[in-house]
């Protein structure tokens, strides 16, 4: 919970941080050089998880206000821009800024590659979803369409970026994976056992993609669905998974339309669906993007 609460609010906390750092070393400590090394560390975890621009600010930010102490109160010499202070401080800002340039340009092609990796990941598991649902012409594309949707309701909600993630997995693997029971156990066996390394990567979508096998034995008209313990990525698959199936044909009936799906999904608002994920349905299906595609 800490963990998620500070890099949700990452930027601010360093600032903290470092206004803090600054004030306390200025008001307690006598020998404030040897503290100036210090803060490296804030400037290193900016360029980390902020990237360059943001390092490289926050380490014009802590020169420019440590320049403002020296000048004022001291901080390496009697207070003032002496030549002596000048010759200490201007390497050392430096030095710090460069720290975070670097740091931060390093971060930024990292997240690059990453996100090229991730992208290509995506892409090979959408080709392969098209192509076991090619098999048969009415599911074609189906699961690619409740992934898109159900990503869209997820940001919708404001989840988080490994939970939008996971959901887009799940749901381009809903129905390979609650259909091929030995898929499923490997999926559910990476859960828990670290060893199965295939299918480590999917460990977070295996956790939905197992919830979701059973989702239809656990909701009802007996049990208040915002009650159940089941996490919000499986409720938000459900509701995306059953808007787009609606507007699928099948032998017994035919293929609703875009808008009369989405009542038939509201009427099972609270019970068979969560509020939330329906709420967030009806947003997104009202926009124009979705006006345009249907």
């Amino acid at each position: 919970m800490i963990q998620q609460f500070v890099l949700k609010y990452f930027e601010r906390v360093l600032v903290l941080l470092l206004v803090a750092s600054l004030l306390v070393i200025n008001s307690l400590i006598e020998q404030k050089f040897a503290f100036l090394s210090f803060y490296y560390l804030p400037i290193i975890l900016a360029g980390f998880y902020g990237g360059r621009r943001f390092a490289v600010v926050s380490g014009l930010f802590t020169v420019s206000f440590v320049f403002f102490l020296q000048a004022t109160q001291g901080m390496v010499t009697e207070a003032g821009l002496t030549q002596d202070a000048l010759l200490t401080l201007v390497p050392w800002g430096g030095f710090l800024i460069l720290t975070g340039y670097v740091v931060g340009g390093l971060a930024e092609q990292r997240a690059a590659r990453l996100a090229d990796l991730k992208n290509a990941y995506l892409a090979t598991l959408e080709v392969l979803t098209f192509h076991i649902e090619s098999a048969e012409s009415n599911q074609e594309g189906h699961s690619t369409r409740v992934a898109e949707l159900a990503a869209a309701m997820g940001a919708e909600l404001k989840l988080s970026d490994g939970e939008l993630e996971n959901l887009r997995i799940a749901s381009l693997l809903h129905e390979v994976g609650t259909a091929d029971q030995r898929l499923l156990k490997l999926l559910s066996r990476s859960v828990t056992d670290a060893s199965v390394t295939v299918a480590r990567a999917l460990r977070g979508a295996a956790e939905i993609i197992a919830e979701y096998s059973h989702y239809y034995e656990i909701v009802g008209d007996d049990w208040d669905i915002e009650a159940l313990p089941m996490a919000i990525t499986v409720k938000v698959l459900a509701v995306a998974d059953a808007f787009e199936t609606l507007q699928i044909a099948t032998p017994v009936r035919p293929a609703f339309t875009r808008w009369s799906a989405l009542e038939e999904v509201e009427k099972s608002a609270g019970k068979t669906f969560a509020r939330e994920a329906v709420r967030a349905l009806r947003v997104v299906a009202g926009r124009p993007e979705a006006l345009r595609a249907s």
